[in-house]
């Protein structure tokens, strides 16, 4: 196992590289620079400030040169500063993901919670109306787009309750009902598209496993549904929905741009987006090597998961 986890880890290095030049030269292919962002509305610059600035910034060396500059300085931790309002990068970036990452835990377990009941329930109760609903509500949520919920949440709750959510974020260790009141809405929102996913999902696998032989012989020597159902079919029916589950994890830290947008939530989308419209080089390229490493751990654990759930499975 500590053999795999360690080549497993090796091998996520060049992928890292490999990122690493993809997001430095494609974020220099959009049109304009953070020069001319910081400069668009102070009316006529010369070409003579324009070349100061963009000498101040550095953004002027060769392109060989800034990534060599900026990848020793990841290397070291060192992220850089913002070349739109010079802040630290990776302290501005850890405290983006903590919000980021407090939707995504309570979006997945709002999935986890509704999801794997729904479809478990649906796969036994096959074609009955309780499946029937099941279908309904995933079908429902796969189709609603989150920013749409959002607004006639909104809408709902400002024109029907007299009533709407704290906006903005607050520090759960402060003032931890005003950040319950504004991460609850958003999570929910995620969690019920990722509990529509995730139950077809669990419905699909269980109806596969409930075939197989060993479920019929479970059956056939008199154990109850429950067990059978519980201990035999579910248990190796979840692979297929931690894998769906845990690939969100990714897309949940940097995916919510609209979501943050509605809700006023400085979080992970919501930096990376603001830094693409700034053209803010080195935040992009923090955020997204922090979401690639994010996203090549959370495969590394759902890997090392199988394991848990399968016994059979062994990783040398």
């Amino acid at each position: 196992m500590g053999q795999y986890i360690l080549r497993r880890l090796l091998l996520a290095i060049p992928t890292l590289v490999v990122v690493s030049i993809l997001v430095f030269s494609l974020v220099r292919l959009v049109p304009g620079d953070v020069v001319m962002a910081r400069l668009s509305e102070s009316g006529y610059v010369t070409p003579e400030q324009l070349a100061q600035m963009r000498s101040e910034l550095g953004i002027d060396r060769n392109p060989v040169v800034q990534y060599l500059d900026w990848g020793s300085g990841v290397i070291r931790g060192d992220f850089g500063k913002s070349l739109w309002d010079d802040n630290e990068v990776l302290p501005t970036i850890v405290g983006r993901m903590g919000i980021s990452m407090e939707i995504a835990v309570f979006a997945i377990l709002t999935a986890v919670c509704i999801a794997i009941p729904l479809g478990v329930i649906s796969a036994v109760r096959q074609n009955s109306w309780v499946d029937y609903v099941a279908r309904l509500f995933a079908v429902t949520g796969l189709s609603l787009p989150d920013f749409w919920i959002a607004t006639m949440l909104l809408l709902f709750l400002s024109v029907k309750v007299h009533w709407l959510p704290e906006f903005g974020w607050y520090r759960p260790w402060e003032h931890p009902w005003q950040n319950f009141l504004a991460i609850i809405f958003p999570a929910l929102i995620v969690g019920y598209r990722f509990s529509a996913v995730s139950a077809r999902m669990t419905r699909s696998a269980m109806l596969e496993v409930m075939r197989e032989d060993y479920v019929r012989t479970a059956r056939a020597k008199g154990l109850r549904d429950r067990t059978v159902v519980v201990k035999h079919a579910l248990r190796n029916g979840l692979i297929p929905v931690i894998t769906i589950m845990g690939s969100q994890v990714s897309f949940l830290l940097g995916g919510l741009v609209v979501l943050e947008q509605i809700f006023s939530l400085p979080g992970m989308g919501r930096y990376t987006y603001d830094a693409v419209i700034h053209r803010d080089y080195t935040v992009v390229q923090g955020t997204v090597m922090v979401m690639a490493s994010v996203y090549i751990l959370v495969n590394l654990a759902i890997d090392l998961t199988y394991a848990l759930i399968d016994p059979r499975i062994r990783y040398s």
